[in-house]
Order: C-alpha cells, then structure tokens, then sequence
C-alpha cells in the first residue's frame, strides 16, 4: 500500500471524472437551497424531476412563505418525508424573507440558522450556488469513501469533515465532494466495490487490509 497522498488521490479522482459536478438542477441559491433540502433520503434524479414541475409555481422565498402547505406537500410528495420537508420549505421562506431581505445568505453560519438546512447542505450551498467553500459536504458517499480509503475513522458526518478539513487542500474543497459521489456511485459501491478496477486503490486503506488478509499481497 503505497503511502496516503490526499492531494495525488484528488488528483487521481479529477483525472478519472473530468466533468464531475453537482447533479441537482436549479438556476439560483434559493432554488439549490430547496434542492438539496429534497435530496435527503432521496435520488437527484427523483428530486430534478419533482423540482421541474415544482418551480414553475414555487420558486422564491416568497413563494413558499405565501403557499399552502397542503399543495407544497403534494407536488414533492414522491421525495419521501414530504410532511416534513414541505413544512422546513414554507418556515425556510418565511425566514430567508423576514430576516435576509428574501436573500439566501452567503454565510456557512446564518445558513444553518434557517429550517431544513443542516451543516451538509450549507456546504452544498456555499460550494455550488456560491462558488465559496467553507467546508466538505459529508454525505453517505463521502462518508463510505472517508472512512474505505482511511483518511477518518469517525462515523459521525462533522467529526469526518474536520479529519477531511485536515488533509485535504482548501483548493480542493470544492471537487472532493462530487468526486466522492461520483466513485461511490461507479466503483466505491455500499455494496460489492469494485476494487480491483479502482484507480486508487494502491492507497486505500480498506482494500489493502482485504487484500493481505488473503494472500494477495505481501504484509
């Protein structure tokens, strides 16, 4: 196992998935905000196609703010948890319009202090719709790569960012996320990883333990 180099697996991953980027569709902060507040528990692709619809009558703060919740819940009730998410959505609107002036706030911090919009998705935010990244989002596939390749043994999402925060460049925090997603997806699966097509498996922590454990390679 070669020695674990953050910066040449970045680079690694960014060589194997040039066009990696976010895959949720919006068209300014406060339609990525609403987004990724869908996205919990549930695939991108499902949430483009309920924000299709849904943006075309909701897709402002003041939309939500003003809206009935009973129809907020029906037009993203295939996203799952709808009760709760259509109820973060209309409180979310109604924040972002009495205390921002009806702007999503380009701050890590105050973004947090609005309804449905956890440490993750504030990353999200600040990364994608403001190009400002204050942190690594940490999602189930980050998560699952963090932990397979080595660079933290911490189960719980803030203490994996901190231990990511550590090694890996701030000129990176901006790709390591969808990278990350991007190999889980392909290769790095929860389930049956491909690990002999990895291209970085040289370094990862979890492979190299299979791999001497039968034999394969010398300890």
């Amino acid at each position: 196992m070669e020695q674990l180099d953050a910066k040449k697996i970045v680079k690694i991953l960014k060589k194997e998935y040039p066009q990696s980027k976010g895959s949720l569709n919006y068209k300014n902060p406060f339609e990525l905000l609403v987004a990724v507040c869908l996205s919990a528990q549930c695939t991108d692709e499902r949430v483009n196609k309920v924000t299709k619809e849904l943006f075309k009558k909701y897709n402002t703060p003041e939309d939500f703010a003003n809206a009935d919740i009973k129809d907020i819940e029906k037009m993203i009730k295939t996203c799952g948890f709808y009760h709760n998410k259509a109820k973060n959505l209309k409180l979310a609107g109604e924040k972002i319009v009495k205390d921002f002036n009806g702007i999503v706030p380009k701050d890590i911090k105050l973004l947090q202090t609005i309804p449905g919009v956890g440490r993750k998705s504030a990353n999200v935010i600040m990364c994608d719709a403001f190009n400002d990244p204050q942190g690594i989002a940490v999602d189930t596939h980050c998560k699952r790569l963090a932990n397979r390749i080595g660079f933290s043994q911490q189960k719980e999402p803030t203490k994996i960012e901190q231990d990511l925060l550590r090694v890996i460049p701030k000129e990176y925090w901006k790709d390591i996320n969808h990278l990350f997603i991007d190999h889980g997806r392909e290769i790095c699966k929860a389930q049956n990883p491909k690990c002999s097509s990895c291209v970085i498996n040289q370094y990862c922590k979890n492979y190299n333990k299979d791999t001497t454990a039968n034999g394969l390679i010398s300890k």
